[in-house]
């Protein structure tokens, strides 16, 4: 195995990154495999595409991108005809936004050349979208964007597993404070937190974009910060 796995329920697992600890999650069904967020690099997403094999004997067929920072969405291409489901403004990053994501990478500490292959080969997701189901055979999961927050068009991944699964891309973090800047919504995010408590109820577990996973208690208080951040 090229990552540790860690196993969140029957054919689910998720993997922290090194770098910058980015979340990438795996669902797999009896006919295929899903990832939730895709990493920065191809030398990243090769190792990635070789455990989903071990792990569910399948290649990857989806990719569900959170949002449009380049940590979460440059390693998708590398999975040459997965469909990728993402909100229609990571589609707009992907097109017009390369530059952008080219400097935030780089200046993160991406290595220039991984980061330019990864760009060179992304192509444009053919039918973006703000919800839907994905049906991995036997398992359908379910993508949603529960309102703005991190940024404007987070989407969540919820699977019916006992206990049932989110993954909240960076509207939860666990490794540090949630990152606020430009493209955030501090007075929405806290809604946003409950509908994303609402997807998995209280014995869910949710898997934040950075860092370990938390429970329930743990999103609400995080939930109290933003409140607060807020307010001040």
């Amino acid at each position: 195995m090229n990552y540790d796995w860690e196993p969140l329920g029957p054919g689910v697992w998720r993997t922290r990154l090194p770098f910058l600890d980015v979340t990438v999650g795996l669902v797999g069904g009896s006919s295929c495999a899903m990832l939730i967020d895709s990493g920065t690099t191809s030398t990243e997403a090769r190792g990635i595409e070789a455990d989903v094999a071990t792990l569910t004997g399948h290649r990857v067929e989806h990719i569900a991108l959170t949002h449009n920072h380049f940590d979460h969405i440059l390693g998708a291409s590398w999975f040459r005809g997965a469909e990728i489901c993402c909100a229609p403004e990571v589609a707009v990053t992907l097109s017009s936004g390369r530059a952008r994501l080219r400097a935030d990478a780089i200046r993160h500490g991406a290595d220039a050349a991984e980061v330019d292959r990864a760009i060179a080969a992304m192509s444009v997701p053919a039918h973006p979208v703000s919800c839907g189901d994905i049906d991995l055979g036997g398992r359908t999961l379910a993508i949603r964007h529960p309102g703005r927050g991190h940024t404007t068009h987070d989407l969540i991944v919820t699977v019916p597993t006992e206990p049932t699964v989110v993954f909240c891309g960076d509207l939860v973090e666990q490794s540090g404070d949630p990152v606020i800047d430009a493209d955030s919504d501090l007075e929405s995010w806290p809604a946003t937190l409950e509908a994303v408590l609402a997807a998995g109820g209280d014995d869910a577990v949710f898997v934040p974009g950075h860092g370990a996973v938390v429970d329930a208690a743990f999103v609400r208080r995080q939930q109290r910060w933003l409140r607060a951040r807020h307010s001040s």
